[in-house]
């Protein structure tokens, strides 16, 4: 890796956390600079813009998640157990990598909704990439009749991509723990009847 790639790095992981809770609005390049130690020069001379370190952060945040999850479905050989992951990762939602301001996803949509086509389009792709693998798993499940084939597995990654999201959005909301394990519980034992 390059100096460049180096310092491009740095910035995007030392913002994270601040444009995940402050959002992209809300983050400033005086909150760049402090976090980073860098001056506007160095971040600016690394990225042309407020809006490119946004969507950088945006991916660093979203790969960071996804990895998380992937990692831990790989370790599964069921399709049940695969989605259960979801269910079991998203109970920890206010323990690391999701304490840094909630999900990077949810928090993302509901700021660039209307003001930043750019990192809606970016959060929309992010759902898409979720809907797509939940569908494989479950289309593999039903495959091995390991799942119900009356399930529908477009229905079946919505639903529990919306109880993750809706989840995070109560818990954080209501400052609760207990609301998304609660919440989590269900979708478990959703996933349980499809078996």
């Amino acid at each position: 890796m390059s100096k460049a790639e180096r310092t491009k790095a740095y910035i995007i992981e030392k913002t994270a956390p601040i444009f995940n809770k402050k959002g992209f609005a809300g983050t400033s390049l005086a909150d760049m600079t402090t976090a980073t130690g860098l001056t506007k020069g160095s971040i600016y001379g690394n990225f042309a813009n407020k809006d490119e370190v946004a969507l950088a952060v945006f991916d660093y945040n979203f790969k960071r998640v996804s990895s998380a999850i992937g990692k831990e479905m790989a370790k599964r050989t069921k399709a049940k157990d695969k989605l259960l992951v979801f269910a079991e990762f998203y109970s920890q939602v206010f323990e690391p990598p999701l304490d840094a301001g909630g999900c990077a996803v949810l928090n993302t949509a509901v700021e660039a909704d209307d003001t930043h086509d750019a990192l809606k389009k970016r959060a929309a792709q992010a759902v898409l990439s979720w809907k797509a693998n939940i569908i494989q798993v479950v289309e593999q499940g039903i495959a091995h009749k390991e799942l119900n084939e009356t399930i529908i597995p477009e229905q079946v990654a919505l639903t529990i991509i919306a109880l993750f999201e809706g989840g995070i959005m109560i818990a954080k909301l209501l400052e609760s723990k207990t609301a998304m394990q609660m919440i989590m519980d269900s979708m478990q034992k959703m996933i349980e009847g499809w078996s």
